[in-house]
């Protein structure tokens, strides 16, 4: 495996990791919310912040493609 096909493995797996965390979550909300409004303002949030998780894993992503490994290192 290369260089940066082993950098991509921890950002893929955390992503993974906290994706199914919130799964887990929002499926709880679903099951124990009997108010629909609250259900509303508990489950729409996660699901967004699962959309911005994927999102941000993909930018990473290509941050290493291109060979941007180090962003700190530039502060």
């Amino acid at each position: 495996m290369s260089e940066k096909g082993k950098k991509m493995i921890a950002p893929i797996v955390i992503t993974a990791f906290f994706i199914l965390y919130l799964i887990v979550y929002v499926v709880l909300v679903i099951r124990v919310a009997v108010f629909e409004p609250l259900l509303i303002m508990l489950a729409i949030p996660l699901v967004l912040l699962g959309g911005g998780l994927v999102y941000v894993l993909l930018e990473r992503l290509n941050e290493i493609k291109k060979g941007e490994d180090d962003d700190l290192s530039n502060y």
